[in-house]
């Protein structure tokens, strides 16, 4: 999956572009390739410094969590401040992926926003018993989804200490 680069968000005042430079990764994953580059738009839109980084899969997003196959060097790999997490996924599915994250020591901290299409009472209470920190219906409009991600960043980057993460390490399969 293509990987997107730190988005400087075109506009920004030089008050913001010193926030910039403290941009946190984002880690999207979600096979929907739609998905992922409105999702993106909407990031942009809500003109937070993030680094943007996406995956295809469980499988995908698990190995780059621990730097495995084409996300071997840690450099193109950066340890996520935040991973918005689909539920429904080929390979490995969103909540086998989240509780594979949180049930690890190194990863458990990393904040996980669930990002799906799912409105099933099931699938919410699963993931908050799983470890998520948050369970977001997809909006079904763009302008929806902007406002989301609005919140989210302001909330996630802006509002709540992150942890600065464990060091990262590397799991064979």
């Amino acid at each position: 999956m293509p990987t997107a680069v730190l988005d400087t968000h075109p506009g920004l005042d030089s008050a913001d572009a010193k926030i910039s430079s403290h941009a946190i990764v984002i880690l999207l994953a979600d096979d929907d390739e739609d998905d992922r580059m409105l999702t993106a738009d909407a990031l942009r839109e809500s003109r937070a410094p993030n680094d943007l980084r996406s995956v295809g899969d469980g499988e995908d997003l698990m190995d780059y969590l621990y730097h495995r196959g084409k996300h071997a060097p840690p450099a193109t790999s950066p340890r996520p401040g935040l991973v918005l997490l689909d539920l429904n996924m080929p390979r490995k599915d969103g909540l086998e992926a989240l509780g594979e994250m949180k049930d690890d020591p190194a990863l458990r901290s990393i904040p996980v926003v669930i990002l799906t299409t799912s409105r099933t009472e099931a699938d919410i209470e699963r993931t908050y018993n799983l470890g998520a920190n948050s369970f977001i219906v997809k909006p079904v409009t763009f302008d929806g989804l902007a406002d989301a991600m609005r919140v989210v960043t302001e909330y996630w980057l802006q509002t709540v200490q992150l942890p600065t993460g464990a060091p990262s390490r590397t799991k064979e399969n």
